[in-house]
């Protein structure tokens, strides 16, 4: 958990594979901690071809059933099916806006939302900003992204800076 905070999380992302990534671990995350999902992600990353989302889109039952086996990821039918319908409606989104990238980074104006925390308490669930792009998500047919995990994942690729304005990340991101 420190690497991934002092290398990772916060860090402005606009790369649609890893951006493809972090929300579908975002997703799987529900209900789990982060730290499950980060000890089970290289397993991701190898069970979903690297997350390409262009091979993902074509998955099928066969592929439904060898993940649904594949003990070292979160073996959840419904967050399962939810990464393959996810992988189609972002295909759907980078033909429309050209890329992901250029989609989410909408939600925050396309530069990153500077927050002053001074404690971890005061870091929100959710902003106006993540309901939207939750909602919006959502019209486009995303599973696995309410206004929570779509702020978690503001957070994770760098559209807001939450670290604390104490640690020595809030001024590199």
């Amino acid at each position: 958990m420190l690497r991934y905070h002092d290398e990772e999380w916060g860090v402005p992302s606009h790369n649609d594979r890893h951006l493809f990534e972090m929300l579908i671990l975002e997703g799987a995350q529900a209900g789990l901690s982060w730290n499950t999902i980060l000890n089970k992600r290289e397993n991701y990353r190898r069970a979903v071809d690297g997350f390409d989302f262009e091979k993902i889109a074509q998955y099928g039952e066969t592929d439904i059933a060898r993940l649904m086996g594949d003990a070292g990821i979160v073996r959840n039918l419904a967050k399962i099916t939810a990464t393959i319908g996810n992988a189609r409606a972002f295909l759907a989104l980078r033909d429309e806006f050209g890329s992901f990238d250029a989609y989410i980074w909408r939600f925050v104006g396309g530069q990153p939302k500077q927050n002053t925390f001074r404690s971890l308490r005061d870091l929100p669930a959710s902003t106006p900003e993540s309901d939207a792009m939750g909602k919006d998500l959502k019209k486009r047919g995303f599973r696995f992204v309410g206004s929570t995990i779509c702020y978690a994942f503001m957070q994770a690729v760098g559209m807001v800076n939450d670290h604390e304005v104490t640690c020595f990340r809030y001024e590199q991101v």
